[in-house]
C-alpha cells in the first residue's frame, strides 16, 4: 500500500504582491512533494492565502476597495503561481471559505471546552506588521527586529487569550522525544530556548469595532478571531476536519514548510492550539531563510523586491526553480540579486546542462541509427538520501558533478574523432553517455520537470530540436 504524505507551505498574506521570498519556500515544497510522488507516495499537497487581519483590512481601505473585493483579487495572483511555477498543489484553500470559516469557530469551541480560553483586559505593545505583541527582550532598540521600520503601536483592550503558559512542558517534551520536530537543528534550538524562556499567554481575539474583518468569535459578536488563530487552522480544515473526519485521520499529521520568521507561530504556538483541540501535533516543521537583494532584506520600500512572474517571463521557470534550489541554501538566508542570477544561469544551465546535453544528443543523433534503449534509471542513493533530508543545493550539485564527469568523458574520449577511426567503441561511449544524461533527466524531474521531460522526449526520439537554454548576455 502506497504511503500517505501530506505536505503545506504556510499561506501568504494577501497584503502584497507574490515575490521571490515565497517562491522559494513554495519550490521547495514542491521539489519535495514531486520526489515523493516519484517512489509511489500519495501525496496532499496544500497552499493558500491567508486573507483575514488589520493590515489586509487597512490595505482595502487605502485602496478604497470592498474588503472582499480585495482579498479576491489577490488570491488569483497568488494561485496564478501554480502555472508560472509549474507547481502540483492538489489544494488551493483561502480562509474566507466558508468551510474553513465554519472550522475555525468549531477549533475555538473545543479550545474553549477544554478551558484554555478567557477574556481579560490587557495592555501590550504590538507590532503592526508580524500582527504579533511583542515582549521587551524581543525588541530592538525598541523596535521589532523584522520591521524595524514600523512604530510599535501601545494597545489596550479586552480580549480572548489563549493559556499558551500551561503548555511549556508539553512543548519540551514534544521536542525532546521527536528531535527532527524542527529542522534544521539551529532553529530546533532556537525554538526550545524559546519556550525553556517561558511562555506568556497570547491574544486570540480583537474587537470588531476597531477591525471587523475576521471570522466572528462563537457566542460574541462583538468580537473577531486574531488573524494567526483563525490561519493556522487551515491545515486542518484543508483535509476535512472537523466534518470529514475520516478524511482528516487519513492524511494527518502534515509536513509544515514556513519561514523563519514562523518559527514561534507553527512550531510553539499551533502545536499547543492542536493539543488543547484534543488533536495530534504536525508532523515535521521546516524551516527556510529569508531571500535577501544586495544584502539587504526585500521591501518594497527598498524598490528591491523580485517578481518570480517577471523572472519566469525573462529567463523560463525551470531557470527560476534551478537559482532557488542550487544556489539558495534551504535553511539559510540567500541574496538574490538579477546579476547573480544571470551569471549561475549561463555558467550552470547554458554552459552546464544545456551545453553537455545538446552535444551528446547530437552525437547520438549522427552516430547511432535507433534510439538508446534506456531502460530503467538507478538513482544515487546518495541523491534520494539528500532530497528527504532537504538538502536540495546538495542534490542539484550532485547532479552538476555528473554532468562534469560526463563532460571529461567527452573531453578524454573524443567520441566526435573516435567515429572515424573505431566506430564501435565511438558508437559505445555515446550510447553510454546518452544512458548516464537519461539517469540524469530522472533526477532532474522534481527540481526542474520541463527540463527533464525535453531530455527524455530527445533520447526517445535520438534528436534535440532545440537548445535546452541559450546564453542570456
Amino acid at each position: 500500500m502506497n504511503r500517505k504524505t501530506y505536505i503545506t507551505t504556510t499561506l501568504p498574506y494577501v497584503n502584497a504582491e507574490p515575490h521571490i521570498g515565497f517562491a522559494l519556500e513554495i519550490i521547495q515544497a514542491d521539489i519535495y512533494a514531486r520526489f515523493l510522488r516519484s517512489r509511489g507516495d500519495e501525496v496532499f499537497f496544500n497552499f493558500g492565502t491567508d486573507e483575514h487581519g488589520q493590515k489586509i483590512y487597512e490595505k482595502a481601505k487605502e485602496n478604497n476597495e470592498d474588503t472582499q473585493a480585495y482579498v479576491d483579487r489577490y488570491a488569483a495572483k497568488f494561485d496564478a503561481l501554480k502555472k508560472a511555477l509549474n507547481l502540483t498543489y492538489n489544494n488551493f484553500i483561502r480562509t474566507t471559505d466558508p468551510h474553513h470559516i465554519m472550522a475555525a469557530q468549531e477549533f475555538w469551541k473545543k479550545c474553549e471546552t477544554t478551558g484554555d480560553i478567557y477574556k481579560k483586559n490587557y495592555k501590550v505593545k504590538y507590532c503592526i506588521g508580524c500582527e504579533l505583541e511583542k515582549t521587551d527582550s524581543e525588541l530592538v532598540d525598541g523596535r521589532c527586529p523584522i520591521h524595524p521600520n514600523k512604530e510599535l503601536e501601545l494597545r489596550e483592550e479586552e480580549n480572548y487569550f489563549f493559556k499558551f503558559s500551561k503548555y511549556q512542558n508539553d512543548l519540551l517534551e514534544l521536542y525532546r522525544n521527536v528531535p527532527d520536530f524542527v529542522l534544521p537543528e539551529s532553529r530546533s534550538h532556537e525554538i526550545k530556548k524559546f519556550v525553556e524562556g517561558g511562555l506568556e499567554d497570547f491574544s486570540i481575539s480583537r474587537l470588531k469595532t476597531k477591525m471587523p474583518w475576521g471570522i466572528e468569535v462563537p457566542g460574541d459578536p462583538d468580537q473577531v478571531m486574531y488573524v494567526w488563530f483563525d490561519a493556522l487552522i487551515n491545515y486542518i480544515s484543508a483535509i476535512g476536519w472537523p466534518d470529514r473526519v475520516e478524511e482528516f485521520n487519513s492524511w494527518w499529521p502534515v509536513i509544515q514548510f514556513a519561514g523563519k520568521d514562523n518559527l514561534r507561530q507553527q512550531s510553539a504556538m499551533w502545536q499547543t492550539m492542536l493539543k488543547s483541540a484534543g488533536l495530534p501535533y504536525s508532523k515535521q516543521i521546516i524551516i527556510h531563510g529569508f531571500i535577501t537583494s544586495g544584502g539587504q532584506k526585500m521591501s518594497k520600500s527598498l524598490g528591491n523586491v523580485i517578481n518570480p512572474f517577471e523572472m519566469v517571463e525573462k529567463y523560463s521557470t525551470d531557470a527560476l526553480r534551478y537559482f532557488l534550489s542550487r544556489e539558495m541554501t534551504p535553511f539559510e538566508d540567500g541574496d538574490f540579486t538579477e546579476a547573480r542570477f544571470k551569471e549561475a544561469y549561463n555558467a550552470g544551465l547554458a554552459n552546464g546542462l544545456g551545453n553537455t546535453s545538446s552535444r551528446i544528443l547530437k552525437m547520438a543523433e549522427s552516430y547511432l541509427q535507433v534510439p538508446v534503449d534506456v531502460g530503467e534509471a538507478t538513482i544515487p542513493e546518495e541523491y534520494s538520501k539528500f532530497v528527504e533530508g532537504l538538502d536540495l543545493n546538495k542534490a542539484m550539485d550532485l547532479i552538476w558533478s555528473k554532468l562534469t564527469e560526463m563532460d571529461q568523458i567527452i573531453q578524454e574520449t573524443q567520441p566526435f574523432k573516435l567515429i572515424k577511426i573505431n566506430k564501435e567503441s565511438a558508437i559505445a561511449i555515446v550510447t553510454d553517455l546518452v544512458k548516464k544524461l537519461f539517469v540524469i533527466s530522472k533526477m532532474l524531474e522534481p527540481f526542474m520537470p520541463e527540463t527533464a521531460v525535453k531530455i527524455q522526449e530527445a533520447i526517445k526520439a535520438n534528436k534535440l530540436t532545440t537548445p535546452l537554454f541559450m546564453r542570456k548576455e
